[in-house]
């Protein structure tokens, strides 16, 4: 059976569990329990991690932005400005190349208003998040994306068809309805991508 990891930050952990049933019986989805891809910078650190745990796989559907976006407290600066988010991009691109695998990238889905979020993994921080800037963010991802010849998942656009982008109260996260919608176009691009459809 083919292999997929699936990597990124908790926007595609709320997904996962959907694109898990989607390819039942066709496709292996790997990803990191328990824990999600923050930035790229530690997606990078999980992509290295779950290769050498699992060996080959066949393809890795990535998104970072969330967290590369977001200001720090105090200072107001972006977590990673855009030429540091850039070059982890391309570095995650390049790992799972060398590793044999198709790479995709999936964009950040939109914000309904500017935002703050908790760090769901325990640090108690809390994250600054502009609606601008997750357009920003997705158009200097999509350079890399062009310069590297990677197939994009545009989970942004599925996600704007809804009048609230499917987001749940916290402005962050996607309803039940949404994870399946977002399951099923990552399901989907997967099989596309290893020619299965």
């Amino acid at each position: 059976m083919k292999k997929a990891i699936l990597l990124g930050d908790s926007i595609r952990e709320w997904y996962t569990l959907n694109v898990v049933e989607e390819l039942k019986g066709k496709v292996e989805v790997i990803w990191q329990k328990g824990d999600n891809g923050r930035f790229a910078a530690y997606t990078l650190g999980q992509l290295g991690g779950l290769l050498s745990e699992h060996g080959k796989v066949d393809i890795v559907h990535f998104n970072n932005g969330y967290w590369d976006m977001s200001t720090l407290p105090f200072t107001n600066e972006k977590t990673f400005p855009i030429p540091e988010y850039q070059h982890y991009l391309r570095r995650i691109i390049k790992l799972a190349r060398a590793a044999g695998a198709k790479v995709v990238f999936a964009t950040t889905t939109p914000l309904p208003a500017d935002n703050t979020a908790t760090d769901n993994t325990g640090t108690g921080v809390n994250f600054n998040l502009e609606k601008d800037t997750v357009v920003e963010y997705n158009n200097a991802a999509l350079e890399v994306m062009k310069e590297e010849n990677v197939p994009v998942n545009d989970l942004y656009a599925i996600a704007k068809k809804h009048p609230r982008y499917y987001k749940c109260e916290d402005n962050l996260h996607h309803t039940p309805e949404g994870n399946a919608v977002l399951g099923k176009a990552v399901a989907d691009f997967i099989l596309k991508e290893l020619d299965m459809q």
